[in-house]
């Protein structure tokens, strides 16, 4: 009888079919464990922009002013209805969603958004933007977000209200 001689290891095949999955495996878990600031800002960034789109189309609809009233100091805006008196609290129009709730929008208070930071607000030397009744901008301007020292902007164009964010 011959006895043969086996031997234990891997081949280059075996080898290389483990180093691919390991890379594919590590090109999906980076990103997830990347700062959630950057995909933050992009979520912030969208709302305030929906948020301003329905402050103009509301103008629109309603055929009245509405504002976006923004508050860099506590990372946060409102829509308002400003033919209200200034200290009326209900000058802060009513959320469409959350019955019962204002629309006031806090990205300190909201775990989603908590590393966002409203950085400037600049609409010609105001931080807050009116829309007329045909949705055009009292003023265009440039909301400026930053987190974990990534810039963002939205801006809203002083004729035509068009909203785009970079």
């Amino acid at each position: 009888m011959k006895i043969r001689n086996i031997s234990s290891g891997f081949t280059v095949i075996e080898i290389l079919v483990v180093v691919v999955i390991i890379a594919i495996a590590a090109m999906i878990a980076v990103p997830m464990m990347t700062s959630g600031a950057s995909m933050q800002i992009r979520s912030a960034a969208n709302v305030i922009a929906a948020d301003l789109e329905y402050a103009k189309s509301m103008a629109i609809s309603r055929q009245k002013d509405y504002t976006v009233v923004f508050d860099e100091s506590n990372e946060s805006y409102q829509i308002e209805d400003p033919s209200y008196q200034v200290e009326d609290p209900d000058r802060i129009i009513d959320h469409p969603v959350k019955k019962g709730f204002k629309y006031l929008v806090s990205f300190r208070n909201d775990s989603r958004l908590n590393k966002v930071d409203i950085y400037d607000v600049a609409f010609d030397g105001t931080s807050e933007v009116k829309f007329d009744y045909l949705g055009s901008p009292s003023n265009g301007g440039v909301i400026t977000l930053r987190a974990d020292g990534i810039p963002m902007t939205i801006q809203v164009e002083a004729v035509t209200g068009f909203i785009t964010i970079e």
